[in-house]
């Protein structure tokens, strides 16, 4: 069971005054035995988890027994500021060497050093036994425990929660499997930057293309082409070329001989007057040549 921090602060008042960085409640680390695994928490939401592997000799905070302390402890020293990954320390000072993840024959504290400081009686020594969270070479024992009493990360993972740390952050060693929690939500930078706090995000206002788009499209005004397509159509009237294709043709009138030999009159056109000079002049000709002949 998780017991409140509030009453655990409450019982450790008398001993704060030894303590050198005071204590963080707004950021906090929970570290599952169970689980093998580490849960970074800022103001009570999930930031990060890593993997960790916990003491291959069990639990408990005797002296002399390499376990892992239970309980709620607190970040009291941080060690390695900007350090390369893999950098090797021996009594907590740098050795110079740098060693890869899974490097044979080898088991030193690498990276980073985040040393606690106990803060109930039951893990009241951890600070005097040197129990760390460090990086490790043997990455591949990471996930099951195979520590001598420290939490173990992969050196990547312990670099980067210790620029996420600060001194005085609460530390929360459970045998139990970690709780459910809810993940931190993303911050937004805001014009002028101020970072938003973790607000969910409102919907923006519809605009009118939007609205329109979620409405039922209304049918638009039929035009007059529209309307007319709908009607049965009337024959277009008949223009005076199209009705006098469809009369039937009366015949040419009968032009006499008397008629044609007679002057041309106005009432004749310009084609029977045409017509009636060159039969006047064929006739004359054929008497022409009758007469010749006697």
């Amino acid at each position: 069971m998780l017991r409140p921090l509030a009453v655990i602060l409450s019982v450790i008042s008398a001993t704060s005054a030894f303590a050198i960085a005071p204590v963080d409640t707004s950021n906090q680390l929970i570290i599952s035995v169970r689980d093998q695994k580490l849960v970074l928490l800022r103001n009570g939401s999930k930031v990060a988890t890593y993997p960790v592997s916990t003491s291959m000799f069990g639990l408990g905070d005797a002296w002399g027994r390499m376990t892992t302390p239970l309980g709620y402890l607190a970040v009291e020293k941080k060690i390695g500021d900007n350090v390369p990954v893999g950098a090797v320390f021996h009594k907590r000072r740098l050795t110079g060497e740098v060693l890869q993840p899974d490097a044979p024959g080898r088991d030193p504290i690498t990276t980073r050093i985040i040393w606690l400081r106990g803060l109930e009686a039951q893990n009241a020594h951890a600070f005097q036994r040197c129990i760390y969270i460090h990086g490790t070479p043997e990455e591949k024992k990471i996930g099951r425990p195979a520590s001598y009493g420290c939490i173990r990360m992969k050196s990547k993972d312990v670099a980067e929660l210790y620029n996420q740390v600060p001194l005085g952050a609460v530390v929360q060693i459970i045998p139990d499997q970690l709780p459910k929690m809810e993940k931190a939500k993303p911050r937004r930078e805001m014009s002028g930057g101020v970072v938003a706090a973790n607000v969910t995000p409102q919907p923006p206002p519809q605009i009118a293309a939007t609205n329109a788009a979620n409405v039922t499209r209304q049918a638009p005004p039929q035009i007059a082409a529209t309307k007319a397509a709908n009607v049965t159509r009337q024959p277009p009237p008949q223009t005076t070329a199209t009705k006098a294709a469809n009369v039937t043709p009366e015949p040419p009138p009968q032009i006499s001989a008397t008629t044609l030999a007679m002057p041309p009159s106005s009432s004749l056109t310009v084609e029977q007057m045409r017509t009636a000079g060159a039969l006047a002049g064929a006739r004359r000709k054929a008497k022409l040549a009758t007469n010749k002949r006697l």
